[in-house]
């Protein structure tokens, strides 16, 4: 062997790195608590999405002659959910970004605690908005966000994950339907107290996202770190911006879940008081909005496990639409005598919800997309679901002050128009449920 074989023997490896390759982040091992306190903290965070919702539709009636309101400010009232959800649920992606989903979760739970317990102490219909759109900020975040918590820390078990906080939210949101009129009369009967405690709810929700936030902080500066570095990273999030808007999947996701919205907003708004006009006592019009929204607790954790083991969708979402026209023509017809039947149907038919939300998960190949593809979705969605309870308040006042012999308090034009939408949410929901990803259409990377 000769002298130079030796020395290129002896001499010490070479490491070479490219522009196009750097040297991969020092990767960061999730403490073992993490998982079972983020299952915890999901289910707590989706039990408190709807509560500030709810709570208000059992109480809508006290509320709104407490602070003197119109049926037109009513109205405005109950679109103020969808409108803070589009407005606010568009910031989540660059939030998460630059604080990482959990933190961004963390302080949505905060703002949401913060908002109910200002929100009854309010003493016009302009402070009780402010407080109130406090709350459906940090709810329009977490709502975003949650699908890419999903996604990133549980990959191979989306369907299951959704299913469970898909469940907790319908849950909360029938937990708060059924609870509030009863609380409400046996602390004194003041609708302030009533809309009060959920403020507790929301307080306990915070508590594991604060440790949960702490854990995945190192995770989130590292994620920062490899885009700024990685060219590769940076075209990664070129991709999966502004392209989105060339995907038909998305909008036809985006439209169906605004046309859901829609409905699931006037239902939790306005259904008690078709019930009450109907001649039901409040407190078991808030039974009947409750029996609806409890529909979603089983059928959340059946549909998203369903939705992905299919490959097309659609089916889910046209039998769901055809419970919400069998629900509405009940209410027209015969809204009293077979009530629990029509809010048994209503409720399927909002199980349209967790539907959108895994077809969210599985319309995306990556973490990067499902965040864009859950905002731009919730959020264009929500800016399309404002104007229907505003409408719908503006027609029950129009009909009632124009036909006050007429039963049911003129509701039948404003379900005339409720069962209408169902039409073009059924197309959607067939678009949507078709077997294609967003990158694929949009040429996005993975």
């Amino acid at each position: 062997m000769s002298d130079e074989e030796i020395q290129t023997m002896n001499r010490p490896p070479v490491v070479r790195t490219t522009p196009d390759r750097p040297l991969p982040a020092p990767v960061h091992v999730a403490p073992t608590w993490l998982g079972p306190v983020l299952i915890v903290g999901i289910v707590l965070a989706a039990l408190n999405l709807r509560p500030a919702i709810t709570s208000l539709g059992a109480l809508f009636e006290e509320t709104r002659t407490g602070l003197g309101m119109s049926g037109t400010v009513a109205g405005l009232i109950t679109s103020v959910p969808a409108l803070c959800f589009a407005v606010f649920g568009v910031t989540a992606p660059r939030l998460s970004r630059r604080f990482g989903p959990a933190a961004v979760i963390c302080a949505g739970m905060v703002a949401v605690t913060t908002g109910l317990l200002i929100r009854p102490f309010a003493d016009s219909a302009a402070a009780f908005l402010a407080a109130s759109a406090l709350s459906l900020a940090g709810i329009a975040l977490t709502n975003v966000l949650l699908p890419v918590i999903v996604k990133r820390y549980f990959p191979d078990r989306v369907g299951t994950m959704t299913g469970l906080y898909s469940m907790a939210l319908a849950a909360g949101t029938s937990l708060a339907a059924a609870a509030t009129v009863p609380l409400t009369e046996a602390l004194g009967g003041s609708w302030r107290t009533g809309l009060l405690m959920w403020a507790l709810l929301a307080l306990v929700a915070v508590l594991p996202w604060l440790p949960i936030a702490r854990a995945s902080r190192p995770a989130a500066r590292a994620e920062r770190a490899a885009a700024a570095d990685s060219a590769e990273g940076a075209d990664v999030r070129a991709d999966t911006g502004p392209r989105i808007v060339r995907s038909r999947t998305a909008w036809a996701l985006a439209c169906y879940f605004g046309l859901q919205a829609t409905g699931a907003y006037i239902t939790m708004g306005w259904l008690p008081q078709i019930f009450r006009d109907a001649g039901v006592s409040a407190s078991t019009a808030g039974v009947l909005l409750a029996v609806t929204m409890v529909m979603g607790v089983p059928l959340a954790f059946v549909i998203p496990g369903l939705a992905g083991r299919m490959k097309n969708q659609g089916a889910i979402a046209a039998t769901l639409g055809l419970f919400g026209f069998a629900g509405y023509l009940g209410l027209y017809l015969a809204p009293a005598a077979g009530a629990w039947a029509w809010a048994l149907m209503l409720g399927v038919s909002n199980c349209a919800f967790p539907l959108v939300i895994t077809l969210i998960g599985l319309r995306a190949k990556s973490p990067a997309g499902v965040v864009k593809l859950s905002a731009f979705a919730q959020s264009t969605g929500y800016l399309i679901s404002i104007p229907g309870p505003l409408v719908i308040g503006t027609l029950y006042q129009h009909s009632r002050g124009h036909l006050p012999a007429v039963a049911g308090g003129g509701w039948d034009l404003p379900l005339v128009l409720m069962a209408g939408l169902l039409v073009p949410q059924i197309a959607l929901g067939i678009l949507a449920g078709r077997d294609r990803t967003i990158e694929d259409e949009c040429g996005m990377r993975d």
